[in-house]
């Protein structure tokens, strides 16, 4: 047999029977810290939990005379944390996250456009002046951004060959008066 019950026959039912909080104020008042633990298992942030469990807790205001049974509350407030949670996670995926390093990199103002011509100009020229085997080597290192081992390898000649001729090749581009710095 079926009953039907009418919002009337639903009032009376919850008047008559006996609930553990009579009021809102009251049930947040006594279940608030059990619930605020609940909601800091489901964030990382104790303000996001805190922002979880007030949302959670408006959903089952709101809804608070359409619950029959106040002795589940716990439950339902339970549920609206975890779908609530589960939104702001799936709200987040395209939302913008702290890190502890920026994704792009400082912007560096650019110099002057003639200046760096100049200073790649010079650098070119004092490369020119390096012993041929030397200058292939930078070039190789440093512009072609090969490794003294697939250096050594291009030029066929040993890792410890590459190193020494490099390191007297970039000691002759210090000492070059056109690289040196304007100070």
């Amino acid at each position: 047999m079926v009953t039907v019950c009418t919002s009337a026959s639903k009032a009376a039912t919850r008047t008559t029977s006996p609930s553990a909080y009579p009021s809102f104020a009251s049930y947040v008042r006594a279940r608030q810290p059990v619930l605020l633990r609940t909601a800091r298992s489901l964030t990382a942030n104790p303000s996001d939990a805190e922002d979880l469990l007030q949302t959670a807790l408006t959903k089952t205001y709101v809804a608070w005379d359409r619950i029959e049974d106040h002795r589940a509350l716990d439950g339902y407030v339970r549920r609206a944390l975890l779908n609530t949670r589960t939104s702001q996670w799936r709200k987040r995926k395209v939302d913008e996250f702290a890190c502890d390093e920026l994704p792009e990199p400082e912007t560096v103002p650019a110099g002057d456009p003639a200046e760096q011509q100049a200073l790649h100009d010079a650098m070119w020229r004092a490369i020119m002046k390096l012993p041929a085997r030397q200058r292939a080597m930078v070039v190789l290192r440093y512009y072609e951004d090969l490794s003294e081992a697939q250096t050594a390898e291009v030029l066929g000649v040993s890792i410890g060959t590459v190193k020494s001729a490099v390191s007297r090749a970039l000691g002759k581009l210090r000492e070059d008066p056109e690289l040196t710095p304007v100070r």
